[in-house]
């Protein structure tokens, strides 16, 4: 049992036992951006008091995360108080009895796979992340819910992509950046087949706070492969 950066015990787990809290937590977990105490008050329908007195005890435990703006374009005198603002923590809740490290297993697979003569492994690896996502995807009906299925937390911009809010393997991530985004990539391409789509409309793309895979719409992609 524990987190990325240090364990949670039980009283820590146990805070998400209750319906308000979690549905707070996954209103916070859910945004690009930090919200205010009124913003996930209106999300959940409470009051901003009960709202404020949960979100300061996710915060608290490490749960989510704290700080102070103002709204946009709001600046100098008169611009009011800076708002209480939470957003999703780095720590990672995973749980298990008795305790399993699947990450450590993670780790010395990668750090192995990305040693200086291990290209055939890479390539081995690759293969079988596509071959698990067009499964994944031959199991869901939809692109989007093979993802969510596969724990990337889909979401449609404004541009039409699908970007992926979280990477699944975020804690190795950290130490074989390029190993995991490929994989990323190449599970995310057999998902696509696996739906019956495109596998080239999955594209590399980094960005602070999400998984750096984005899939662009069939449309655009069409434009791409045109220009």
């Amino acid at each position: 049992m524990g987190t990325a950066d240090s364990p949670l015990d039980l009283q820590e787990v146990s805070l998400l036992a209750d319906e308000v809290r979690r549905r707070l937590y996954e209103v916070v977990t859910g945004q690009d951006q930090p919200v205010t105490r009124d913003q996930a008050a209106a999300a959940v329908g409470v009051s901003r008091t009960l709202a404020a007195y949960h979100l300061d005890r996710l915060a608290d435990a490490g749960l989510v995360e704290v700080g102070f703006a103002r709204a946009a374009g709001r600046t100098g005198p008169g611009s009011g108080r800076p708002a209480k603002r939470y957003s999703p923590s780095s720590r990672e809740i995973a749980v298990s009895f008795p305790p399993r490290d699947y990450a450590l297993l993670a780790r010395i697979l990668a750090t192995a796979v990305d040693g200086p003569t291990s290209e055939r492994l890479r390539a081995a690896l690759a293969s079988a992340a596509a071959q698990e996502g067009e499964e994944l995807g031959r199991r869901s009906d939809t692109l989007p819910n093979a993802l969510t299925a596969a724990g990337y937390e889909p979401e449609t911009d404004h541009d039409g992509d699908l970007v992926l809010r979280n990477c699944p393997f975020h804690r190795v991530a950290q130490e074989h950046t390029d190993l995991v985004c490929s994989l990323n990539r190449a599970l995310v391409q057999g998902a696509l087949i696996g739906t019956g789509n495109d596998p080239e409309r999955a594209e590399l793309c980094p960005r602070t706070g999400r998984c750096c895979v984005i899939v662009h719409p069939e449309s655009a992609q069409e434009v791409r492969g045109d220009s």
